[in-house]
């Protein structure tokens, strides 16, 4: 009976009981049964008879404990590091950076999760849980960190003032009224039902199914089966273009995607321009050093009657072109977690693309074949009328219409 009615009592009482307060309720429960009442509670409750007793002792106390502690001072479990005095020293040891050790030891060439130095701590003698590692690590001062890309590799030293020379040829272009632009390739994207980074707000467990490995659709690869976005940013007007090709990413498709821009949006917008400044990468299909970019800007120059002067930003410096965070950054949040099912998709998620300071983008399918591997021989390179500027001339330089007469660009 005594069984029965303690088992009720203690599943109604368990979600709010504390340690103390649990084996306190046990040890009164026991003394009112009297003789056998420990057994018949621990029976009952699942409680070990030693905790009973001590429950017994604290109501016996002379003086009980504070209402704030659940055992006396020195109760409980020892730390691990006051039983094992050279768990700390032995683990630091393992996980600090300039540590040499041995170059033939595994550990230094495996991923030091809290796990692998456990067993690592294992064999140099301590015994201790993957979970107690964790907590030491945070008390050493350790935590998870990832990989912080800040390092641009080696500088050139005309570095900076590469940069300013860039910032001064912008503002001279836009105090003349004349087109700036800042232009690159966008990272190449699958398209198909595969995984796009970053969440969406969907109804709750309806997620996109997409696919589990990342490789092109056979059946879609001579359709499109990846999606090249080059772009073409505006920095006075706050405007962009972007055509997707789906051949090849080289310098011919890039001087077609700015001469689309300026046949829709540059040329309506700067109708009484004679000069076209680009700011551009040192690498990729509008590489400073590539014979074909210099070709086709000679041939853009010749249709539009424009002298184009272009600005190279020095190797490694991509990310100041204004392209990647005034243009790109927003067409990668707007399109997070969906999946770019098709051409179609990806050309509407660019062209829906906006910003809080106005941002504007229009987008277009771009289904021309730019083969790889093309190239422009001696003869062809002396017909480019280019104009290397004093400064850096491989990395600024203009290139005049042929069949007009020549306007001096350069800056002083």
């Amino acid at each position: 009976m005594h069984v029965a009615t303690l088992r009720a009592k203690y599943a109604a009482l368990v979600p709010v009981l504390t340690e103390r307060s649990r084996r306190v309720w046990a040890a009164t429960e026991a003394r009112a049964i009297g003789y056998g009442g420990i057994a018949a509670v621990a029976r009952a409750t699942g409680i070990a008879e030693s905790t009973i007793q001590r429950g017994l002792r604290d109501l016996d106390a002379r003086e009980p404990l504070p209402l704030a502690r659940s055992r006396r001072p020195g109760g409980g479990r020892k730390r691990a590091t006051e039983t094992d005095r050279t768990l700390l020293r032995d683990l630091d040891a393992l996980v600090e950076p300039t540590a040499p050790g041995d170059p033939e030891s595994p550990l230094r060439w495996t991923s030091k999760s809290a796990r692998t130095l456990a067993v690592a701590l294992e064999g140099l003698g301590h015994h201790v849980s993957h979970t107690v590692v964790a907590d030491l690590l945070h008390a050493l001062g350790y935590s998870l960190q990832s990989n912080v890309k800040t390092r641009e590799g080696r500088q050139h030293p005309d570095r900076d003032a590469q940069f300013r020379y860039i910032a001064q040829a912008v503002r001279r272009w836009q105090r003349r009224g004349q087109p700036t632009i800042s232009v690159d390739t966008k990272k190449k994207e699958l398209v198909g039902d595969f995984k796009n980074g970053g969440r969406t707000w969907r109804p709750v467990k309806t997620p996109h199914r997409v696919r589990v490995h990342d490789f092109v659709i056979p059946a879609t690869a001579t359709r499109g089966g990846k999606a090249i976005p080059y772009g073409v940013y505006d920095l006075q007007r706050d405007e962009g273009w972007v055509s997707v090709g789906i051949d090849h990413d080289t310098a011919s498709f890039a001087v077609h995607t700015i001469r689309r821009w300026w046949r829709v949006m540059g040329r309506p917008a700067y109708g009484r321009a004679r000069s076209l400044l680009i700011t551009a990468d040192a690498g990729g299909s509008n590489g400073a050093r590539l014979r074909l970019w210099k070709w086709e800007l000679q041939r853009l120059a010749n249709r539009t009657g424009l002298a184009i002067t272009v600005c190279h930003f020095p190797p490694g410096t991509s990310k100041w072109n204004k392209i990647e965070h005034r243009l790109f950054s927003y067409i990668a949040m707007n399109w997070r977690g969906t999946p770019l099912v098709n051409l179609a998709t990806v050309i509407s998620l660019i062209g829906a693309t906006r910003s809080r300071s106005g941002l504007r983008i229009r987008s277009e399918l771009d289904r021309g074949r730019y083969p790889g591997g093309v190239t422009v021989t001696d003869g062809q390179l002396a017909t480019v009328r280019l104009e290397r500027h004093h400064f850096h001339g491989d990395w600024n330089y203009t290139v005049h219409p042929s069949t007009t007469r020549r306007h001096r660009v350069l800056i002083s």
